[in-house]
C-alpha cells in the first residue's frame, strides 16, 4: 500500500511550502544534532572555545553529509548515497565511547587538541568499517544479525542513561561541593529544571497536532530555557561578544590514531551501518520508492557507504560522526512531503547554523539539567530501540544465552571496571567498554554458538 504523498521523491514544492517543510526537519532534528558534542565536551572537560567549534561543525557537518547521501554520486556502477529524503546529523551512538575514551586521555594529562586530535582521527580511520560493510552487506548481516545489532544498541542506551542523569542532576561540573548551593548536583533547582522539560516532552506527544509531536523535543527545550531564564540560570548577555564567523578548518586539532578506541569504534561502526539499512528502507518505502530488487540494494549499499563516508567527512572537519535520523521519517509521514529539494534546503540551514558560532554560543548557555531531561528520553528511546529490533530475531534458548551472556558482560564491565585490574593494559583499555565488551561477545556467539536444530 503506497503513502499518500503531497510532494514525492523528485518533486519540488512551491518556494514557501519547502522553506516550512525544511524547518520542521530542522526542528525535529537540531537538538539531538547539537546534544551529543555538547555531552561528550563537557563530560571530557573541554574549554568552552572547543566545545563551540565542535557544535558548530557538527551543523556544519550534518549539511555537507546531507548533500552527499542526498545527491548520490555514481562511480561505475556503484552510488555514493541513498538518493532520498535522508537527513544526516551527530549520532548518539559513540557518545559513551568518546567520553571514556577521552577521559582515559585526559587522565594521561593530555591536552584538549590532543586528546581530540587522538579521537578525530581514530573515528577517521575506523569510518572505512562501515565502507566496507556497505560493499559486503549480503555476507555482514549474517554475522551482525537482528540480535547482535539489538544488544548493541541497547547497551548504547543502557551505558547512556547513566550520562542523562548526571546531566538531569546539573552535570560533573555541580558535583563540586565547592560551587553555590542551589547549583549543586541533583539539587531541587536542578531536579526542577529537567523535570519541567521531561514533563512537557511527555505533554506535547500526547498532543494531535503532527508538528507538535515532530518538534516536541525543540519545544520542550524552549520551555526549559524560559523557565531557566526566570529563575537567572540562563544568560545570553555576552554571547555577542564571540566571533561573527567560524570557518571550518580541516584537522583543525591536528590527526593521531589512539589503538585502544580502535575496536569499540569499529565495532559501533559496524552496527551502525545496520541501523542505516532500518533507516534507509523506510525511508524508501515512506517515499514509495521501492524496497526490494537491484535498484533498492543499490539505494542500500549508497546509502551505508555515505554514511561512512560522511563520518569520515564529520572527523575531517573536527567533530563527531553522522549517521541517518530516523525521526525525519516520521517527518515525511506526517507532512507527505518526500522531496529531496526540501532535503538540500534543510542542509543549506545547517550549514548556515554551522559557520555562526552565535548558535553553538548559545546552546553553550542552555542549563545542563535543561539538555538533561532531554537526552534521557533520548538515551531511553535508543534502549527501547535496541529491545525492539531484538523482539526481531526467534528468541528461542540459543538467543538467550546470547543476550544474557551479552549483557551480564558488557553492563558489568561498565559498572565494575575493577574486573580488569589484573590484565594487561591493552586488554583492560580495549574492553573497558561496555559496547566493546558486550558486542563483541553477542558477534562470538553469534558466530560460533551451534544453532538449535528443528526438531519439526
Amino acid at each position: 500500500m503506497k503513502n499518500e504523498l503531497i510532494y514525492g521523491l523528485n518533486d519540488k514544492p512551491p518556494f514557501s511550502r519547502a522553506i516550512f517543510a525544511a524547518l520542521v526537519h530542522l526542528l525535529a532534528m537540531f537538538v539531538a544534532v547539537i546534544t551529543p558534542s555538547l555531552i561528550i565536551g563537557k563530560a571530557i572537560g573541554l574549554s568552552d572555545e572547543n566545545i563551540t567549534r565542535i557544535v558548530s561543525m557538527s551543523l556544519f557537518a550534518s549539511g555537507v553529509a546531507g548533500f552527499i547521501q542526498m545527491m548520490t554520486f555514481k562511480i561505475k556502477n556503484f552510488q555514493i548515497g541513498s538518493g532520498l529524503l535522508s537527513i544526516q546529523g551527530t549520532s548518539f551512538n559513540f557518545v559513551s565511547v568518546i567520553i571514556s575514551g577521552g577521559l582515559i586521555l585526559r587522565n594521561e594529562n593530555l591536552s584538549d587538541e590532543e586528546i581530540l586530535a587522538a579521537i578525530f582521527g581514530t573515528l577517521m580511520l575506523c569510518s572505512v568499517a562501515e565502507m566496507i560493510v556497505s560493499m559486503s552487506l549480503k555476507y555482514v548481516r549474517r554475522v551482525i544479525s537482528d540480535l547482535v545489532c539489538g544488544i548493541v544498541v541497547m547497551l548504547i542506551g543502557l551505558t547512556l542513561i547513566s550520562a542523562g542523569l548526571v546531566s538531569a542532576g546539573g552535570g560533573y561540573a555541580s558535583m563540586d561541593k565547592n560551587i553555590a548551593e542551589n547549583l549543586q548536583f541533583a539539587s531541587i533547582q536542578n531536579l526542577s529544571l529537567s523535570g519541567i522539560v521531561l514533563l512537557s516532552i511527555v505533554i506535547l506527544n500526547s498532543l494531535k497536532q503532527p508538528f507538535i509531536k515532530v518538534s516536541a523535543l525543540f519545544f520542550a527545550i524552549l520551555i526549559g530555557i524560559i523557565y531557566a531564564s526566570l529563575i537567572g540560570r540562563f544568560d545570553i548577555s555576552d554571547v555577542h561578544a564571540s566571533s561573527t564567523f567560524i570557518y571550518p578548518i580541516p584537522l583543525f586539532y591536528g590527526l593521531s590514531i589512539e589503538s585502544s578506541l580502535i575496536l569499540p569504534f569499529a565495532i559501533i561502526f559496524i552496527v551502525t551501518s545496520l541501523e542505516t539499512i532500518g533507516d534507509i528502507s523506510a525511508t524508501s518505502e515512506l517515499s514509495n520508492q521501492p524496497t526490494q530488487g537491484k535498484d533498492f540494494e543499490r539505494r542500500l549499499r549508497g546509502g551505508v557507504f555515505a554514511n561512512g563516508l560522511n563520518s569520515c567527512v564529520s572527523g575531517f572537519f573536527n567533530t563527531f560522526p553522522n549517521s541517518c535520523f530516523g525521526q525525519n521519517n516520521a517527518v515525511i509521514a506526517l507532512s507527505g512531503v518526500a522531496s529531496r529539494y526540501v532535503g538540500y534546503i534543510v542542509c543549506i540551514m545547517l550549514i548556515i547554523c554551522g559557520v555562526f558560532p552565535v548558535v553553538a554560543q548559545f546552546a553553550l548557555r542552555i542549563p545542563e539539567p535543561v539538555l538533561g531531561g532531554a537526552i534521557l528520553v533520548m538515551f531511553g528511546t535508543i534502549a527501547a530501540t535496541g529491545i525492539k529490533i531484538i523482539s526481531r530475531a526467534t528468541l528461542d534458548k540459543r538467543a538467550l544465552m546470547i543476550l544474557a551472556i551479552s549483557l551480564a558482560l558488557g553492563l558489568g564491565v561498565s559498572t565494575q571496571p575493577a574486573i580488569l585490574e589484573h590484565f594487561p593494559s591493552i586488554f583492560k583499555t580495549l574492553f573497558s567498554s561496555a559496547i566493546a565488551t558486550g558486542g563483541l561477545c553477542a558477534i562470538l556467539l553469534e558466530l560460533f554458538l551451534p544453532k538449535e536444530k528443528n526438531n519439526s
